[in-house]
């Protein structure tokens, strides 16, 4: 099902710069023939708001070239990009956990092997927030009051299997505590429910939500990230609590599996080089887009990392 489609043609820019050293791949990308970018999330999303300001300068690394992004639902968006002709013309944007989640959950559609990675363009770790007034002043707090009544703290999430979810789930299996979890449909019903006092914690993305950091409205007791969010650098990760928690929604540009590699050293290449564009780090900038380039080979390993833990989390605790 593609609930919309949005036909994005951008021609190449002035000053485009011909990438050196991918000559054989020049001629697979004709002018007549668009490149399609299945968008396997909603309308809306950080990913979404990221990739429609990005597009022009991704054109520009590629004269002439036409891009069509199509939303499509996780599941068959997945699945349609996994399945797609591996010639340079079907790219897809993914997004961890949501990738990993969708293939190990039953019924999974596609493998990580159907995919290539080219290289990631953002990162927003997930976070545990609280009222500014809460007495859960840090996460050991937390701990102390998760123990003293298992099961009685509400944690707000976005629905099951959200990365906001895992880390809930991934907090209790590390810190040995249960939560009561209320899952919302949107974002906005899990802010409303926190003021409201109907949940003690919400589980959000901290880039998403620092607006309410600094209007007074919540604080940040930590963040599920390998380091400090630069965006929020007074913001601790629970690692530095004392629990390795890693539930950083990274969102990467893909091509199906088998694509020439010529095709893909020019895709990796207009990626690397859109990203260091000092124009689109501005605008990125702008449009407060929480920007983490990291190239093919590294963008693998943080997508196989997070497949293992979860793979390793859904033995232990299956969150269906």
């Amino acid at each position: 099902m593609i609930p919309s489609r949005r036909g994005l043609m951008v021609a190449g820019l002035a000053g485009a710069v011909a990438a050196p050293g991918a000559s054989r791949a020049q001629g697979v990308w004709p002018s007549d023939r668009p490149i399609r970018i299945i968008a396997p999330f909603a309308a809306g999303s950080v990913a979404d708001a990221a990739i429609g300001p990005m597009l022009p300068y991704l054109a520009a690394q590629l004269p002439g070239a036409r891009f069509s992004l199509v939303h499509q639902q996780p599941a068959e968006g997945y699945a349609a990009l996994a399945q797609a002709a591996p010639d340079g013309f079907t790219i897809g944007i993914v997004v961890t956990p949501g990738l990993q989640v969708g293939s190990i959950e039953p019924g999974a559609r596609y493998s990580l092997r159907d995919f290539v990675y080219l290289g990631s363009i953002l990162e927003d770790p997930s976070a545990f927030f609280v009222t500014a007034d809460s007495p859960l002043r840090d996460v050991a707090a937390l701990v102390r009051a998760a123990q003293a009544a298992p099961g009685t703290i509400a944690v707000g999430t976005g629905g099951i299997g959200t990365d906001d979810h895992l880390l809930m789930v991934e907090f209790e299996d590390a810190a040995g505590v249960r939560f009561r979890h209320v899952a919302f449909a949107q974002e906005a019903q899990i802010v409303a429910a926190l003021a409201g006092g109907q949940v003690q914690v919400a589980s959000m993305k901290l880039g998403g939500n620092l607006g309410l950091v600094s209007a007074g409205r919540a604080r940040a007791l930590a963040s599920a990230g390998p380091r400090r969010y630069p965006m929020a650098p007074d913001v601790p990760t629970f690692t530095e609590a004392g629990y390795p928690i890693d539930t950083r929604n990274v969102v990467s540009l893909v091509s199906p599996a088998a694509t020439p590699v010529p095709v893909l050293a020019r895709l990796e290449l207009i990626l690397a080089e859109t990203m260091r564009n000092p124009a689109w780090i501005e605008a990125a900038a702008r449009l407060r887009l929480p920007l983490a380039y990291q190239p093919a080979a590294a963008t693998r390993q943080i997508v196989l990392s997070a497949d293992a833990a979860l793979r390793a989390l859904w033995t232990r605790h299956p969150w269906r």
